[in-house]
């Protein structure tokens, strides 16, 4: 088996199908139909990760798309952007409007930097891609919000259609009014979704929190998705969750979706069931 670099490269050739691998945090990497897509690649080395970086940004010279989901650190990693964007001198970066100066300041040219708002489908690199309103906040004090400047959120989850697959990354957010039915005209199979929660403790430290498990496995199944991912339990010891819940809760009480727990850097392959009225 060769590096994941290279195995990114053998998935992407697929057709109908797409690699998708989890890269701990929120970050994962998508390969499908002849091109690479990161969302949220948190590479940079930090003396709280519990997971270290399963690949160097100097290593993604193939990749087409970076979309980054909203500012927090630990999802526009600056120093790995601007990697990757050396690494891979054609790949485009998307993130919300309000957030397209620090991805500029991180060292990302201002020429492959797209700026984008709900409301409407961008076409980035042969990636169909329709930004979603995230709800979180960049401090408990402001959360949970859109964090609207002059209405534009700034933060974001994305639905991606490539490789012949619909999926939904829904970055940090917590459900609210409209979600689920925004999602479900846009008919993604498979949800990307964070399962961290939220509670008085880790607000207490600043610690935005998300969805939980019980509301993200109400979430995909609302949605109609197929497959449910969880993300965003695995990297600091402050903000921890447990998969295995997502799982039994789901089991529990006969949910009608799948749960697919990824372990980092193992990649699996996707093809999902397209169901009638899709």
């Amino acid at each position: 088996m060769g590096t994941l670099g290279q195995m990114l490269g053998d998935l992407a050739a697929r057709e109908h199908a797409v690699g998708l691998v989890r890269l701990g945090q929120a970050s994962v990497a998508l390969a499908g139909g002849g091109r690479i897509v990161l969302i949220d690649p948190f590479l940079s080395p930090h003396p709280d990760r519990l997971v270290p970086p399963p690949i160097t940004p100097n290593e993604l010279t193939m990749v087409d798309l970076v979309l980054v989901t909203h500012e927090h650190w630990d999802h526009l990693d600056g120093a790995a952007c601007a990697g990757i964007a050396a690494a891979a001198p054609m790949a485009l970066f998307a993130c919300p409007e309000p957030v397209m100066p620090q991805l500029v300041a991180a060292g990302v040219p201002e020429g492959r930097v797209r700026g984008v708002r709900p409301g409407r489908a961008y076409e980035l690199a042969g990636v169909t891609v329709w930004p979603v309103p995230a709800k979180h906040g960049l401090h408990t004090a402001d959360a949970y919000s859109f964090g609207e400047v002059d209405g534009v959120p700034r933060f974001l989850g994305y639905v991606v259609d490539f490789g012949g697959v619909r999926l939904y990354h829904a970055g940090d957010t917590i459900a609210y009014e409209g979600l689920e039915e925004a999602l479900r005209s846009l008919g993604p199979q498979i949800v990307l979704l964070p399962i961290n929660g939220r509670d008085w403790f880790r607000e207490r430290e600043d610690i935005v929190g998300n969805l939980d498990v019980r509301e993200a496995a109400h979430l995909a199944v609302g949605i109609g998705a197929e497959l449910l991912v969880p993300l965003h339990y695995d990297m600091f010891a402050a903000n921890l969750a447990d998969p295995g819940a997502l799982v039994r809760y789901v089991h529990d009480r006969q949910l009608p979706v799948n749960v697919l727990v990824l372990q980092v850097a193992r990649p699996v392959l996707v093809q999902p069931v397209q169901t009638v009225g899709r």
